[in-house]
């Protein structure tokens, strides 16, 4: 047990974090992003979140049930809650709320909500969710954490629900009130006097700070300017360092709900990979353990399919994709792409890799030094993010890509979604390769709509085994977000998405 675990709370005290990035959203009721919930989460709360052993727990549910047959879903909603404007929180908002923000607008939710029909609302405090085909309860409750947050009906009904001003000044009912947003400088949130949870939250105020320059942010942190950074938004080798300061915890701890996944995307347009030999050979052209030792600085693990190894859908078994050059030479050979001329090139391909962090990057670069050896040349083109995304998901504009995969709790909620046939095009993080597999679809369908939690594991073995043979997309590795936290944060990192959480019982020590 840690020293302090004995210490009594101290109330007070402002809380300042390293925000990365600007945000055009922060409610996490209309859009699901790490970014956003570091922020949002703390002002708007979920249904569900996860509780310190990673099992459902209620916030503004307090219970629920399903019908037998899967397709009626019943919540039962916190009473005496109120809107940080004072209005009552009732299931009118949570009505609003599934039908005309998660359903239609928020990314994720909309997939998981296609076969929800209806919420009914036969008294405040519960709401009905009524489903086309079977909602396992285990899926909903493992999604909810993420995409399960509530908005208030009275402030979007009848606007333009993605331009209302409170997709960037949030009315929540969490334990943090929205103050102000300057833009470039920082987000202020502080108390929220009224809130349901007696006698919380601890801390006065959150400041989230805006500091995109990564070595300022380190410095910022050793100034103790800034008190946490979380989901690895630092430079690694900092990251790696600071391991070594007294004054700071260095750990993937509180981040088990949050793999994030190193991918390599292929475009089946392209007519060398569109052979299954080629796709093989890159994957086994590229050493893995190398890459996650050397330059991810060993916070990681080489990939065994979709489904990461920290997730309790995870069963060994799948074809294992482990470097090995002899193999890779020969599937090329036997694919009909001999080395020829001075350069002994087989063919070239053009990377895209997402902006998305130095890892990504770091990856591209890898694979790129990696082919090489094999006789594939490889151009790295880069994009910012919009163009990154419509080059990669809308216009096919690519060969292959790197980016990252973020692994939800449940591989119904963001992961079956890259091996699916039939997204729109245009989405992001959708299977947009040109790859048709009706045996994987059929696999995929069945797993999303089996009640039987035990039977859900055994399907998506499946679809980890196929997905490992055919490989439309590679995930590389296996890692969780990094935080960096000052030592004087108490019941920080206490639940597997902590740096996602309400943070309403974090409190600061005095030093």
């Amino acid at each position: 047990m840690p020293a302090h675990a004995q210490e009594a709370p101290v109330r007070g005290g402002t809380l300042n974090v390293h925000m990365n990035a600007e945000q055009r959203v922060v409610n996490p009721a209309i859009r699901a992003s790490v970014d956003v919930y570091l922020v949002g989460s703390k002002i708007v709360e979920s249904l569900v979140d996860l509780d310190s052993e990673g099992k459902p727990v209620g916030v503004l549910a307090t219970a629920w049930k399903s019908s037998d047959d899967g397709k009626v879903i019943t919540f039962t909603l916190r009473e005496n809650v109120q809107w940080h404007d004072g209005k009552p929180f009732t299931s009118a908002d949570v009505q609003y709320t599934a039908m005309e923000l998660w359903k239609k607008y928020l990314n994720y939710g909309s997939t998981l909500q296609q076969n929800l029909q209806s919420v009914e609302t036969p008294d405040p405090h519960t709401a009905v969710f009524n489903y086309s085909e079977p909602m396992p309860l285990d899926l909903l409750l493992r999604a909810l954490p993420d995409l399960g947050y509530i908005a208030p009906k009275h402030i979007y009904e009848g606007t333009n629900v993605l331009e209302n001003p409170a997709n960037m000044e949030p009315v929540g009912t969490g334990p943090f009130k929205f103050v102000k947003y300057e833009r470039g400088q920082y987000i202020i949130a502080e108390r929220n006097p009224n809130y349901w949870r007696q006698g919380f939250p601890h801390l006065d105020r959150i400041i989230w700070r805006v500091l995109p320059d990564k070595a300022a942010a380190v410095a910022a942190l050793e100034s103790g300017a800034l008190d946490l950074s979380a989901y690895t938004s630092l430079a690694l080798a900092d990251i790696n360092r600071l391991q070594g300061n007294e004054n700071f915890t260095v750990s993937t701890k509180g981040n088990e709900g949050n793999a994030v996944q190193n991918t390599v995307e292929f475009n089946f347009r392209r007519p060398e990979l569109a052979d299954l030999r080629v796709r093989k050979a890159i994957v086994h052209a590229i050493d893995v353990d190398f890459f996650v030792d050397n330059m991810l600085y060993g916070f990681g693990k080489r990939g065994q399919g979709p489904v990461p190894q920290s997730s309790d859908f995870f069963t060994p078994g799948a074809p294992d994709l482990k470097y090995d050059v002899e193999l890779a030479n020969k599937l090329l050979d036997e694919a009909g792409y001999p080395r020829t001329g001075s350069t002994k090139q087989r063919f070239k391909l053009r990377l895209l890799p997402a902006p998305w962090g130095e890892d990504v990057s770091a990856f591209a670069t890898f694979t790129q030094q990696s082919l090489a050896e094999v006789g594939i040349g490889v151009d790295i083109v880069q994009r910012d993010a919009a163009g990154f995304l419509s080059d990669v998901y809308k216009d096919w504009n690519f060969d292959i890509a790197t980016g990252r995969h973020q692994y939800r709790s449940d591989p119904a909620v963001s992961t079956t979604v890259w091996y699916r046939s039939g997204a729109r095009k245009g989405a992001p993080w959708t299977n947009q390769w040109g790859w048709q597999s009706s045996e994987m679809d059929k696999v995929i369908d069945l797993a999303a709509v089996e009640l039987d939690p035990a039977a859900r594991k055994q399907r998506y073995a499946a679809f980890v085994k196929l997905a490992n043979s055919e490989i439309p997309v590679w995930m590389a590795t296996d890692r969780e977000f990094i935080s960096v936290t000052n030592k004087k944060l108490r019941n920080d990192h206490n639940t597997p998405r902590w740096p996602s959480s309400s943070w309403y019982d974090l409190w600061l020590a005095k030093k």
